[in-house]
């Protein structure tokens, strides 16, 4: 089961495919879950993943999950704006520039 993990601006940072193996979206491995722990390659401990959270050492947040429950709150999306009355223009924005706004 694939797990999204993402930043506290709620971007996608990270995945795991097999609830072990972390990966970068670019496919670069950083980290792997043994026993709720999380630990980079290199064998230092960074912290722990329970409750859909990955936090620090210290016991802060770094990551969420969809599934992430208990505090902090998970950051909100942006609220849909009110629906514009339809023009007759096109719009200044290119095909890629819309989904870059």
């Amino acid at each position: 089961m694939e797990i999204i993990f993402y930043n506290s601006q709620g971007h996608p940072t990270a995945y795991t495919e097999d609830e072990v193996y972390i990966y970068l979206f670019s496919g670069q491995p950083v980290a792997y879950i043994d026993d709720s722990s999380v630990f980079a390659y290199n064998g230092r401990h960074l912290g722990r993943f329970e409750d859909g959270w990955i936090r620090d050492n210290q016991g802060n947040c770094v990551f969420f999950t969809e599934d992430s429950s208990g505090v902090p709150m998970k950051p909100m999306k942006s609220m849909k704006p009110m629906r514009p009355m339809n023009t007759l223009l096109w719009s200044q924005l290119s095909g890629e520039q819309f989904f870059e706004s």
